[in-house]
């Protein structure tokens, strides 16, 4: 029995799906279903019941579960041990957190001058096995997410821009009404592609009493929102930041209803260096200034 073994099958019982499972660990689909099959043929039982239309756990699948998130949560924790006290510290984000990030760091490294701290670009299933695993200490997400193994510390809530060409209605309004956004079709990637902003729209119009806008056809996973918005003068989308861009208008929704949580994640307590608090502390500071 191998270690990898039991993280693709943790991650196949989590997705019920093989393909998904393959796009999180970043292996073929082929491969990660011939080395569940390789775990299955150990154990002498079947873990997973597949089909055509369905993957479920089988009863000793579902037993064999939480032993296995505890083994891997195991040797994240041998892993961090064994890494050197100080030293070194990673942090793992997207581009859009470059710039608070940076400051934080450059603020941090006056205080600590004998540590390093590396800043790392991952996608968001990247960082969060990447904590898992040790390889990094920190990632910062928005949204949240719970996994044995992991803490997660809530450091700010970001209010989302509103996109939408300087040809569109509503440009140059001011702060729009949910009302008058929802009367216009929303452009937003594949809700698989992005369950959060998905939600967050919807959980928005939701609670104000609103019917939720019509969605314009899904974007193309090779293709820009402010692309297709300027191509679709009628439309709007939602972003994490403004990007100052040629043809586009910025607002923000008048009842700050479109709002995401950024949070920190760790390993769990006790599992990461006092160095790794002071720089979430010291990332809330940053933020706290920008803000003010």
């Amino acid at each position: 029995m191998e270690l990898r073994q039991l993280t693709y099958f943790v991650a196949v019982a989590e997705e019920l799906s093989f393909s998904r499972a393959a796009q999180r660990c970043f292996i073929s689909q082929s491969a990660i279903s011939h080395q569940v099959a390789r775990l299955e043929h150990e154990l002498g039982s079947k873990l997973i019941e597949r089909s055509t239309r369905a993957v479920r756990l089988t009863e000793l699948g579902a037993q064999v579960l939480p032993l296995a998130r505890q083994m891997l949560g195991i040797e994240s924790m041998i892993t961090a041990a064994a890494r050197a006290p100080g030293g070194r510290v990673r942090m793992a984000a997207n581009m859009s957190f470059a710039q608070q990030s940076l400051a934080a760091i450059a603020q941090l490294r006056t205080e600590h001058l004998d540590v390093e701290i590396e800043f790392i670009i991952k996608s968001f299933d990247q960082r969060i096995e990447a904590v898992l695993g040790g390889d990094v200490d920190l990632a910062l997400i928005r949204g949240d997410i719970e996994r044995p193994g992991l803490a997660v510390q809530r450091l700010w809530v970001d209010d989302l821009v509103v996109a939408m060409s300087d040809r569109h209605p509503l440009a140059g309004t001011g702060d729009v009404p949910l009302s008058e956004l929802g009367a216009y079709p929303l452009l937003l990637p594949p809700a698989r592609d992005q369950v959060l902003l998905h939600n967050v729209i919807r959980d928005a119009f939701d609670r104000h009493g609103l019917d939720r806008p019509r969605q314009a056809p899904p974007l193309p996973v090779d293709h820009t929102a402010t692309m297709e918005l300027l191509n679709h003068p009628d439309e709007w989308t939602v972003l994490y930041e403004r990007m100052p861009l040629a043809g586009i208008a910025f607002t923000r929704d008048r009842e700050r209803a479109l709002r995401v949580p950024v949070s920190a994640v760790v390993r769990s307590p006790g599992a990461h260096s006092e160095i790794v608090d002071d720089l979430i502390a010291t990332l809330q500071a940053v933020h706290k200034r920008t803000e003010a």
